[in-house]
């Protein structure tokens, strides 16, 4: 069968009228249906609270707030890496920019160009370099945190589709990744620039960072963006950067040389947040 065939009826869904409308519920506060929501999702995605700081689901009151729970202290130590996984999930893909392709899935790439919302000056820094797709599962926790230290140049807001980012959309979409809404944040690090992108997709209410606070909505039709060169926003390796309100995909890129990536690494496996990503390739 068509790796077509299982996505088309996304096509014509109302996905932005399905989104804003999830995105109001998610974030509207009703007592017990709200408690009752949480535990029917919390069954349903096997999701382990016991790692939650707080654990008591009635304590939530929106969904929005369970979704973005934060972790236990020390529930994701940090790897001795160079990069660690900036979150819970599975690898989706990673290795190698080919030029300016990044692999998507069997028979699909698309260009850094597009990923970025058409800068061809800032892709060109990472031709040749790395890139990770990794993907954020329901059940997942869902905070994005620094992969490594980094100092915040450039914010900036790409509307786009809102497709479904799980396996089977990835594979039945071209260009999925630089289709869909998503932020772009560019950072500076010890080993040059690189890119974290938050990429939206249905039901994702919204992005946010943790310097700016909510990203989307307003989903507008033009791109924007923001420009901090001019401050010293510093965060560590391990920081909260952002978050989705309900999930989706991070992709990163990093500049040539390329990265040395974890040898237990595989598509489709899944990842913690703070594990060993990658090494920077010695000089």
């Amino acid at each position: 069968m068509s790796d077509r065939l299982p996505v088309l009826p996304q096509y014509l869904f109302p996905k932005q009228a399905l989104t804003s409308f999830a995105g109001w519920v998610a974030g509207k506060e009703r007592g017990a249906v709200t408690t009752w929501i949480i535990k029917r999702f919390v069954a349903k995605y096997d999701v382990n609270m016991d790692e939650a700081l707080d654990s008591d689901i009635a304590s939530y009151p929106s969904f929005n707030e369970f979704f973005t729970r934060a972790l236990k202290p020390g529930a994701r130590p940090l790897a001795q890496a160079d990069l660690v996984s900036p979150v819970d999930g599975a690898i989706s893909q990673f290795g190698p920019v080919e030029g300016d392709q990044i692999f998507q899935a069997k028979n699909h790439r698309y260009s850094t160009t597009a990923l970025v919302g058409g800068d061809a000056t800032l892709a060109a820094q990472f031709e040749h370099g790395s890139f990770a797709t990794l993907y954020l599962s329901p059940k997942d926790y869902h905070r994005i945190h620094m992969p490594c230290n980094g100092r915040l140049l450039r914010m900036i807001y790409v509307p786009g589709d809102l497709f479904s980012v799980n396996p089977t959309t990835a594979r039945g979409v071209p260009g999925l990744f630089a289709r869909n809404e998503r932020v772009v944040c560019v950072f500076e690090s010890a080993a040059g620039p690189f890119v974290l992108v938050l990429v939206g997709a249905t039901i994702v209410g919204s992005m946010a960072t943790v310097w700016h606070g909510v990203v989307n909505p307003p989903r507008g039709s033009e791109v924007r963006e923001w420009r901090y060169d001019d401050q010293q926003i510093v965060l560590r390796k391990g920081d909260e950067m952002g978050r989705f309100l309900l999930g989706s995909t991070v992709v990163m890129l990093f500049p040539a040389p390329q990265l040395d990536f974890n040898p237990a690494w595989a598509p489709a496996r899944p990842i913690r947040l703070g594990e060993a990503m990658a090494n920077f390739p010695a000089h």
